[in-house]
């Protein structure tokens, strides 16, 4: 399976592989592309990304004025196809879905103001990327207007946060209205209705310019140096759907991907993609990215779009964390590598571990049916069970159900 621009993107002889690169590919798809032969290649292809239909993936062609601004704006741009089995009483439900990932634009040291016009100017032509490739939906990375900066505990980065229809939200609405186009835009909200309280938020912003709703992070992450309790606490949202003019979407930020029961109630609520917009770092989770929404994708018969930063970014103060590491000033290198999963196992390669991109997908959402009716995950689940369970659990005086070995204690 070729990768849909056509680029090898291997390091040039004699010139130091970029950082986050392996070994100078772009990405651990392009690295097998090149160094095995054709038949060795579709079979890896074949055990790592699945099959869709029993068939690879199919690459996407873009239109010309895509791949003119992925080449003047150097980012890295895939496109592939997930389709379904034919029906005789639907029509096929086809929707073109788009990610972005990006770095930061100017260094964090710069005038605030100056690092969101920054950000803003670089993305603004991926976006129109996607307009001109027909995308219908079209998720950014998590807190995409700032650097993540939630490693410091420095609450003067509070300032990146803004209300819901914020100058961000205003911004892509404009663009959503001219590209017809659901826009999700996970940001740092500040609810000015409610004491100031900042919340990391997802606003969905319908194909007329229109903000559909909003929801707010469900889990946040304690773990090395991510101390984002320090600016926002779990969200209030539930766990809700958005129903858009090209199909039911939900939105599992970041580290909510930890969380099975977070994936599993998006899909009670009917949706039909769930994206995933993150901000996470090699060391502490790579092994796990690939696995995890792939699961969620086949456990919940939805597809998810699975989107990272890239890069690496340094702020001015060194700061520790509870891993106990010596005080560092960066949290390491965002691996970008956004992909999509389908519900039937499929996945796509992902886009770049250093390079800005613009993923892009159609997917037949009859899939999500056909593999219900196939697995009958939904039929043979034990929901009742399960929430007797958890009720239990709830309860201060909760024992667990462990049956033990008689034997064990006595002596022989």
């Amino acid at each position: 399976m070729a990768s849909s621009n056509g680029k090898p993107a291997q390091a040039e002889e004699g010139k130091a592989a970029a950082e986050g690169s392996i070994g100078g590919y772009e990405s651990l798809h392009r690295l097998l592309e090149a160094n095995l032969s054709p038949e060795l290649f579709q079979e890896a292809s074949r055990l790592l990304l699945g099959l869709n239909c029993a068939r690879p993936l199919e690459a996407i062609a873009l239109p010309e004025a895509t791949m003119t601004l992925a080449e003047t704006h150097n980012f890295d741009v895939q496109a592939f196809r997930f389709s379904a089995g034919k029906e005789f009483l639907r029509q096929p439900r086809v929707v073109r879905v788009g990610l972005i990932q990006n770095s930061i634009a100017v260094p964090t040291t710069c005038h605030f103001a100056e690092q969101k016009k920054a950000i803003v100017d670089k993305i603004r032509p991926i976006i129109d990327a996607a307009g001109a490739s027909g995308v219908n939906i079209l998720c950014l990375q998590e807190a995409w207007t700032m650097p993540f900066a939630f490693c410091t505990r420095e609450k003067r980065w509070c300032e990146f946060a803004e209300p819901v229809n914020g100058e961000s939200t205003q911004f892509l609405q404009e663009l959503a209205q001219k590209y017809n186009m659901v826009i999700v835009s996970p940001i740092l909200e500040r609810d000015v209705n409610h004491g100031e309280t900042i919340w990391n938020t997802a606003v969905i912003i319908g194909n007329n310019g229109n903000i559909i709703g909003i929801h707010r992070k469900n889990h946040i992450p304690r773990v090395g140096d991510f101390n984002e309790s320090t600016y926002y606490m779990e969200g209030n949202t539930g766990h809700p759907v958005f129903e858009t003019a090209y199909g039911k979407i939900g939105v599992n930020i970041c580290y909510g991907r930890h969380h099975p029961l977070n994936w599993l109630a998006f899909g009670l609520n009917g949706a039909e993609i769930v994206f995933n917009p993150s901000a996470t770092v090699g060391e502490l989770s790579e092994p796990m990215w690939p696995i995890e929404a792939r699961n969620a994708a086949i456990a919940n018969s939805y597809f998810v779009g699975s989107i990272n930063r890239v890069g690496t970014e340094v702020f001015p103060n060194p700061f520790t964390s509870g891993d106990g590491k010596p005080q560092h000033a960066d949290f390491g290198h965002f691996y970008g590598s956004s992909h999509f999963s389908a519900p039937d196992t499929s996945c796509t390669p992902s886009l770049s571990r250093y390079r800005d991109g613009l993923a892009i997908s159609d997917m037949d959402l009859n899939l999500c049916r056909q593999i219900k009716d196939k697995w009958a995950f939904r039929m043979t689940a034990r929901y009742d069970i399960y929430a007797s369970l958890l009720s239990e659990y709830l309860k201060p005086d909760f024992k667990p159900q462990v049956i033990v070995d008689p034997l064990i204690n006595k002596s022989a």
